[in-house]
């Protein structure tokens, strides 16, 4: 049964971006606070402000106002776009290469400082060098079987580690030391520091796309055999049961306590909590998926769109209103870490109360007295 959790919004419209030339399309995105990037296929950055509006009655909507665009002088497509926002800089890759622009006038650092040989790469969200001015960057080399960490400063960069790997990694995703890996047949932890590493389990790559995801502090989502999202953390276990996507999934996102994830013809979300899904929006022509800082944005070649999740107390009140007493309940529990202390504890008596009243009108009285207790 479905729960309205997210609203889909237009956030930047393909006049904005093309005008009438219909050979552009967007390769990837990138958002830092208020800051959204664009790659295109021809080449070029583009760097919007996003201006979240809230009508009187509710509604959200986004402006997008367009600031500069910059043009990177090569004939390939931007492949992918990370902001460092302590350093100010944003890295692009494009043609296997890393350069590092200035994330205002998306000028290359004067020195010139690049990572060459780059297939794809990962920043460390959990970084261990304990310097506020440095990235971690982890690169799937172009060179063979290999995997390069380096530390990206202002103005230079600074391989660390070289690893190899006993097949071709295809992505990539980093907490601190550990590396988690789609191989061509199998997903592994990899420490990079020890060397040691854990297979998890088997993916055949060539079929399908593998999705590699930290969602948190040493945990990982994948894309499992049989269309399963699966959970896995550093020492190789699951301590979450896995969710059901379609066979096709192309990208995956977190937004606590829901995963969201985007097939060929649509966006689903399902519960952490209790792994059912919840939603469904039909969204074609999508091929990317991503959350930026809690902000969940989706594209297709041409337009952008976030997903606006509803407040949570909404959420729960609709459950509460269709005599969804147990989903409500488990939902109410999950939003105590996102709802400050003494604020719980108010809302989730009152639910209690609510959901009591409702199991005593459909005659459930030892299930209303507990809640009432």
């Amino acid at each position: 049964m479905s729960v309205k959790a997210f609203k889909l919004v237009s956030a930047v419209e393909r006049e904005m971006l093309m005008g009438d030339k219909n050979y552009i399309n967007i390769e990837c995105i990138e958002c830092c606070g208020k800051n959204l990037y664009i790659g295109t296929n021809d080449c070029f950055i583009y760097h919007f402000l996003l201006d979240e509006k809230i009508s009187t009655a509710g509604k959200i909507t986004f402006a997008a106002t367009k600031q500069l665009h910059k043009y990177l002088g090569l004939k390939k497509p931007v492949s992918e776009l990370k902001a460092a926002s302590a350093l100010t800089r944003l890295l692009v890759l494009c043609d296997n290469t890393i350069t590092l622009v200035n994330m205002m006038n998306l000028e290359p650092v004067p020195t010139g400082a690049k990572i060459k040989g780059a297939v794809t790469f990962a920043v460390n969200e959990n970084p261990v060098s304990g310097d506020p001015f440095c990235v971690e960057v982890c690169i799937i080399s172009v060179k063979r079987r290999t995997i390069q960490m380096f530390m990206v400063f202002e103005d230079r960069v600074q391989i660390v580690k070289e690893v190899f790997t006993p097949e071709q990694p295809c992505a990539v995703a980093v907490d601190g030391y550990y590396l988690c890996l789609a191989l061509t047949t199998q997903y592994i932890i990899l420490n990079y520091n020890t060397g040691t590493s854990q297979d998890l389990f088997p993916y055949c790559s060539d079929e399908k796309r593998p999705i590699v995801k930290r969602i948190g502090r040493q945990e990982f989502l994948l894309a499992g055999p049989g269309g399963l999202g699966m959970f896995a953390t550093v020492d190789g276990i699951s301590q979450r049961a896995p969710v059901h996507w379609s066979e096709n999934v192309i990208g995956a996102a977190l937004c606590f306590p829901y995963v969201v994830a985007l097939d060929d013809e649509f966006i689903t979300v399902h519960s952490m909590l209790d792994q059912q899904q919840k939603q469904t929006l039909p969204f074609k022509e999508g091929h990317i998926l991503q959350d930026f800082e809690g902000k969940v944005i989706v594209a297709t070649n041409k337009g952008v769109y976030i997903l606006v999740p509803l407040p949570l107390e909404k959420q729960i009140q609709d459950l509460l209103a269709s005599h969804r007493v147990e989903e409500a309940l488990v939902l109410a529990k999950g939003a105590r870490r996102n709802i400050p202390k003494e604020k719980f504890q108010v809302m989730y008596k009152r639910i209690l109360q609510q959901a009591g009243f409702i199991q005593f009108a459909q005659l459930q009285f030892l299930e209303a007295k507990e809640l009432f207790r």
